[in-house]
């Protein structure tokens, strides 16, 4: 069982950033985001977070919950819907216009970037 905790929490996604606030560095899981580590140095905050994910899935493993699957695992469409006020629209579907492209290119170009 506690393989099978630490390849999961392997596979989550993790970042450091730093606490103005508590002058730290912070460990987060997206998967988790109730969850934080807070350390002197980006490395120990890494550490801490992948620590406690992996403790903390062993725990929900025993206890038969449901432990989130890793973003990296999951399918994507590549479609969603986004609500824009109509003003925003027409702005968009001008710009599209003027660059001789598609809404949806225009869009998703200016999401990637």
């Amino acid at each position: 069982m506690k393989n099978k905790a630490a390849k999961v929490s392997d596979r989550y996604t993790y970042r450091v950033i730093w606490s103005e606030e508590d002058s730290q560095c912070v460990g987060l899981c997206a998967e988790f985001p109730s969850l934080s580590w807070l350390a002197p140095s980006p490395e120990e905050a890494l550490h801490g977070i992948h620590k406690t994910v992996a403790k903390v899935v062993k725990d929900m493993q025993a206890n038969s919950e449901h432990i989130p699957e890793p973003i990296s695992s999951r399918q994507y469409s590549g479609k969603f819907v986004v609500r824009v006020p109509p003003e925003v629209h027409r702005k968009l579907a001008v710009e599209a216009a003027e660059e001789d492209v598609s809404l949806n290119r225009l869009v998703s170009a200016k999401l990637s970037s």
